[in-house]
Parts: C-alpha cells; sequence; structure tokens
C-alpha cells in the first residue's frame, strides 16, 4: 500500500552519498524501477534489523542516564525529557544538567515536573505549584553555535564544569533543587526528586525551498527534505533534490482544513524527535505516512516527492495499451476490512499516546471484528489521523490490478502517483493509484506494475460526518497534599482541679475528614510568650490545650498532619481565657465624696466565694460606657473599703463601683451619683 511507499528511495540514497551513479545503476539493473517499492526491497540489505525504531510519545517522559547517549534530533512541537550531563550535590543543592536535543531549537514552551505544569519567574525559580517554595530553578540554552556555560555550575564545579563546557549546538536545561527541613520532604517533593520534562519546538533551520530561508516549522514535507539532506537521514544535498515538487508538497502541507469543531488546521503537519541511532527507514516511513508523501527517483536523477493530495492523472492507459490486465475484486474477509483505527500524539494530553474516532463500523458483521491499525506519533491532531484513517480505509478495501503494457505509452508510469485507464466493463476510465513495483522488460518493450482502483476523491473529508467524536481528555490526577483543616473553631472551658479551684483550658473542634489524618494545635499569648501545642489522635475530631493564664487573650492555631507531612497552618483564632465565668455579686454601701482635687470611693465588698477585687470608675458625664477605669481595689468578701482618687480637675464626677471575679468577669456596676471636686 502506499504507506508502505513512504520510504521508497531512502535505502540507495543511505548506501550511496559518495558515489551518486551507483543509484542510476542500480536502477537500470532492476529494470526502470524509480518509485518506492522498487528501492524499499533493498531497506533490509543496507540496515540492521536491529535499529531502534522511532521513540514513541511516552519515551520522552524520562530523563536519560548513561555513559554516551546518542542526540537527539527534535522536529515540530514535542515533549520530552533530555539526556544527563551533569549531576552533581553540593551544599544541599542538587544540580541537573540535561540536553533534550543535539541541535538549536525555536525554544522552550512550557516545563513540567512529574506531571505538573510549573511557573517560573524571571530568575527561574518555580512559583507553582505552590508546594515547590521556589526550591527548584529551572535555567535554559536554545543550542545556539556559541553557548555560554551555566554560572552556578562552573562558580561551584570549577574543576569538573568550565567556563568551556558551554554545550555549544545542544538545547539544554539547567535544573538546581535545593534541600528543605526533613518534616517539609514529603511536602516540598511528594514524588522524590522531580523528573523534568519539557515541551520545545524543535529544529529551527528546517529549509524551506518557497522562500529559500531556514527556520522553524511543523510542516511534514520540510522534515522529510531536512531528514534526507541530513547526515542521520539520506545525506544527499540540495542539488541532489528536485525542490518544485518539494514547494508543492510544503503547499499542500500548509492547506488549511477544517476540523469536526469548526476550527481550521493545517493539513500535514505534526511533530516528532528520535535519535540518531534509530533507523533512519522508520524515521523516513513514520514522516511519510504522516504526511502522505511518496518519494521517488526521478529521471534525472534527483529525489522527488508525490504530495498527499489527488492529481488529475496525465497518463491513460486503454485497452490498445494494455498486453495483459489482472483484475481482483478484493471482496475476501482476509483482506478487507470493517474499520480502521487510529493513534497519534495528543497535545491537549500532555503528548501521549491517544486513540482516535476509528472510521468505519468494525461490528457491521456480527461478531467479526476486521480492523486495520494505524500508529503515527507524527501526527498531533484528531482531524489529521481521521483523514488518514479514511484514506486507510478505501486502499484497504479498493480492488487490486495487475497490468501489463506496452513501453510507449507506460513509460513515465514509474514517475506518477496516479493513472487512468480505460478498460471496461470493469475498468471504465478508473483511477489508479501505482503500488507495486514497475518493472521494464529491454527485450520485450513492456512496463509491468500493480495498483489499487481508487475515486478521485480519495482526499475528500467532510470532518462534520467523517471524523468521528474523539476519546476525551483524561487529566492528570496532581497531589493537592494534606488537606488543610476544615471548619476549626476553640471554644474556652474551665474545670474543677486540685484545691476546689477552676481552670480555663481550649478546647479545639474541626470537621471529620479522614482517620488517617492528625491534628497540631498550637497556642501562645497574644501578647507575645511561650508557644506550645499538642497533637491529637488519629480520626480525632477536638483536642484539648494545657492549661491557660486566666484573663489573658490566647491565639490558636491548627494544621493537619498525614505520614510526617503537615499542611498550612490555619489562620489564628483569639480566644480570651476564663477559668470563672460566674460574676460574683455586686458591690453594696457605695458612696462617694468629692474634695479639693481629689475623689474619695466607699464599699462594702459583696459576700461572694469568687470575690477578687473593684474596679472604680469615673467620668464628668453620667455614663460608664465611656467612663474610665481609674483604680482597681483588691480585697475579700464583705470588706468595707475606701480608695482616694486625687490629682483631678476641678469638675462635677460622676462614680462607679465594679465587683469582679479572678477571672475578670464582673458584676453590675453601682453608681456614687455626682459629686463636686474643688
Amino acid at each position: 500500500m502506499p504507506q508502505l511507499i513512504a520510504s521508497a528511495v531512502i535505502p540507495i540514497i543511505f548506501a550511496v552519498t559518495s558515489n551518486y551513479a551507483v543509484v542510476m545503476g542500480i536502477s537500470l539493473a532492476i529494470g526502470y524501477a524509480a518509485t518506492a517499492y522498487a528501492l524499499y526491497a533493498l531497506n533490509d540489505l543496507l540496515f540492521s534489523p536491529e535499529m531502534p525504531k522511532v521513540p514513541r510519545p511516552e519515551d520522552g517522559k524520562y530523563n536519560l542516564k548513561q555513559n554516551v547517549p546518542s542526540l537527539s534530533y527534535v522536529l515540530g512541537r514535542v515533549q520530552k525529557g533530555g539526556d544527563y550531563a551533569f549531576l552533581e550535590e553540593l551544599l544541599g543543592v542538587a544540580f541537573h544538567i540535561t540536553v533534550v536535543a543535539g541541535h538549536s531549537i525555536n525554544g522552550f514552551v512550557r516545563h513540567r515536573l512529574h506531571d505538573e505544569d510549573v511557573t517560573l519567574d524571571v530568575d527561574g525559580y518555580v512559583t507553582t505549584p505552590a508546594h515547590f517554595e521556589s526550591k527548584v530553578n529551572l535555567q535554559t540554552r536554545s543550542g545556539t553555535d556559541a553557548e555560554t556555560a551555566y554560572e552556578d555550575v562552573t562558580a561551584l564545579f570549577g574543576s569538573l564544569w568550565t567556563e568551556d563546557h558551554r554545550g555549544d549546538g545542544l538545547a539544554s536545561v539547567l535544573m538546581m533543587c535545593e534541600t528543605v527541613a526533613a518534616g517539609k520532604y514529603q511536602k516540598v517533593y511528594p514524588q522524590q526528586m522531580p523528573v523534568q520534562t519539557h515541551v520545545i519546538e524543535g529544529n529551527d533551520r528546517l529549509y524551506d525551498p518557497r522562500t529559500e530561508t531556514y527556520g522553524y516549522s511543523t510542516n511534514l514535507a520540510l522534515f522529510r527534505l531536512w531528514h534526507l539532506t541530513h547526515p542521520v537521514g539520506g545525506k544527499l544535498t540540495l542539488d541532489d533534490i528536485y525542490l518544485p515538487e518539494w514547494e508543492t508538497a510544503a503547499d499542500v502541507g500548509d492547506e488549511q482544513v477544517t476540523n469536526r469543531d469548526g476550527e481550521t488546521e493545517s493539513r500535514y503537519h505534526g511533530g516528532l524527535w528520535f535519535r540518531a541511532d534509530n533507523n533512519p527507514v522508520e524515521v523516513g516511513r513514520t514522516i511519510d505516512q504522516a504526511g502522505e508523501l511518496i518519494c521517488y527517483e526521478r529521471p534525472d536523477g534527483t529525489v522527488g516527492v508525490h504530495p498527499g493530495k489527488f492529481v488529475e492523472p496525465d497518463i491513460r492507459l486503454t485497452e490498445d495499451d494494455i498486453l495483459t490486465l489482472s483484475y481482483d475484486a478484493n471482496k475476501r474477509q482476509a483482506t478487507t476490512v470493517l474499520a480502521v483505527r487510529g493513534q497519534y500524539t495528543n497535545p491537549d494530553a500532555n503528548y501521549v499516546t491517544a486513540d482516535a474516532a476509528p472510521y468505519g463500523n468494525p461490528y457491521i458483521d456480527g461478531d467479526n471484528e476486521r480492523t486495520k491499525t494505524i500508529k503515527n506519533q507524527a501526527v498531533q491532531s484528531h482531524n489529521h489521523m481521521a483523514r488518514l484513517e479514511k484514506i486507510a480505509f478505501i486502499r484497504a478495501n479498493a480492488p487490486r490490478v495487475t497490468l501489463l503494457a506496452h513501453y510507449q505509452p507506460a513509460r513515465n508510469v514509474p514517475y506518477r502517483r496516479f493513472i487512468r485507464i480505460h478498460a471496461p466493463p470493469r475498468l471504465d476510465e478508473a483511477v489508479v493509484e501505482i503500488t507495486g513495483r514497475p518493472r521494464l522488460s529491454l527485450r520485450n518493450l513492456t512496463v509491468e506494475f500493480q495498483g489499487i482502483v481508487v475515486p478521485a476523491t480519495l482526499y475528500d473529508f467532510d470532518a462534520a460526518t467523517d471524523e468521528g467524536v474523539p476519546g476525551g481528555v483524561i487529566e492528570t490526577v496532581v497531589t493537592s497534599g494534606v488537606p488543610d483543616p476544615v471548619n476549626f473553631d476553640v471554644v474556652i472551658q474551665t474545670e474543677v482541679i486540685s484545691g476546689g479551684g477552676t481552670a480555663a483550658y481550649a478546647l479545639a473542634s474541626w470537621d471529620a475528614v479522614s482517620d488517617a489524618l492528625t491534628y497540631e494545635l498550637e497556642w501562645e499569648p497574644s501578647a507575645g510568650g511561650t508557644k506550645q501545642s499538642v497533637t491529637s489522635a488519629a480520626g480525632e475530631t477536638e483536642v484539648r490545650s494545657g492549661y491557660l493564664a486566666d484573663g489573658v487573650e490566647h491565639r490558636f492555631r491548627l494544621r493537619t498532619w498525614s505520614v510526617g507531612v503537615a499542611a498550612d497552618w490555619t489562620d489564628y483564632v483569639l480566644r480570651t481565657a476564663t477559668a470563672d465565668p460566674v460574676a460574683p455579686a455586686a458591690v453594696t454601701g457605695v458612696s462617694g465624696t468629692g474634695g479639693s482635687g481629689s475623689f474619695t470611693f466607699d464599699w462594702t465588698a459583696p459576700n461572694s466565694g469568687n470575690y477578687f477585687a473593684a474596679r472604680l470608675y469615673l467620668n464628668t458625664v453620667d455614663d460608664i460606657g465611656t467612663a474610665t477605669l481609674v483604680g482597681t481595689e483588691y480585697g475579700a468578701p464583705s470588706d468595707v473599703e475606701s480608695r482616694d482618687i486625687t490629682s483631678l480637675s476641678a469638675d462635677d464626677y460622676y462614680g462607679w463601683v465594679e465587683a469582679i471575679n479572678a477571672s475578670g468577669v464582673a458584676a453590675s456596676p453601682v453608681a456614687t451619683g455626682v459629686k463636686t471636686v474643688t
């Protein structure tokens, strides 16, 4: 099938860069076979089957540690980790330098630690997620021809990593992770040392023959052109390429199509990464399949390309041109399919492999499911994969033909993707896509080839009816950390202690969340003093403090603990300790006397066992709410008390006497009446 033709000319190109004449020799030897299948047959002779294939998207989620890693190459936008170039620790800081690409890149789009997107400040410190507490710092280099060494590393590891370790032409990342206290480690680093991955825009030196410039692109045709002319690919030069056809292929890739959401996207764009030691045939085949490209050798020896678009055939073979014709309707269950499934790289799901909606109905024949699967990591759009599914479905079920034709009318068949055949009744102006290996017989002057009968609408696609509904994106569950306390409250309570007295303590409460959690209550006097704390039992919803200083305002806060990790403290709750909430009886016999610059209070303390003292108030108006506390007289129950307040200015004064207990709980104030101070 045409997908298998993808890397048509690559095996020969790799092997004969230094002597291009060999290509022509091989072409003649196999009998005028310049299309893909003719050269694809030599693949196994030129490349070891043990060579690794193109990495899957999931392979980029890890950072590789090995002595001499093979360089990685990035085309388009991908998410991947890197290869370790440096890993050391000093002064409680771990230094990681990883190389994410063996060439200059267009830039870093996003950074991820484990499965969390991170935000950096201007200095590279991670500000979100907040649990990192700015303990992680990321710095990057895009891999220019003359890079700059990481100063933080050279300053501390001058003997290991000098100013000469610049990493010219290597896109890299420096990650620095600071050590934290043991009690905070699980909170700051809940998944241990962060595993870094990055969304990057790759190679920024792709040649575009349309503008004759180099730059960044996601156009698959430009990927393939770069691969053909790079040492890890075809090792060709631009002089070996027939650029006009590649310009057309790039234009086709940029054409806008409409997806099922009514949005427009480019027809053949994508992204992938691979290593220098990956099988170049596999890399080329992946790009070709994603872009519906067929590379082939032209009569002049240059490499041309058939784009993924129907082109009206300029070759028409009739019955007079055909010597023999074999027609296979292809209706057997062993060869036809009911549906095509596709797997692609989904950027919306953090660049992991996703299943596209299948094209066709795999169960239309009862329980006899017959499906075909397309897997291509360079495809990064559901609409793109759906279009490839439909094309694969048509090809899988298309009639097969084998023709032997006279040389003159069929001489250019090896250089075409589509031809037209008129041999009624089965082939009435039928469009045939070449799939087989055209063979020239110099003795008989004939051309023999194979193909499939396809409609001229092969590439037509109505997203509203053909695309199907993609599967939902599974959101990554990111740890939320230890939960904060819910509905935290503090109530002051009292209890009788030895000797018959009472003491105050705080009882903290909260809502139950999990029996696995414990809670720590902390308190201290609001005016300052010693901090104290107590931890609840697992699964409990309340805990009490120790005894509190009577009459003193305290502030309380609570936090949750789980497996040695603590949540954040709650806001402070202010409460005043009251050991005796019962007020004594009011004072009796209250009177006042005005004198020269003085005011004399007289009263009798109540016969209450919890009487502690009397507060004295004065005001120049009859309002205790604005009165001034001028004294506190301590005494025993039933004592007859008197107190002079001096240094007063001349005026009329109102006085009040208020009995209190040891906790400061007051009885009703008793007025002295108005008195004149001279």
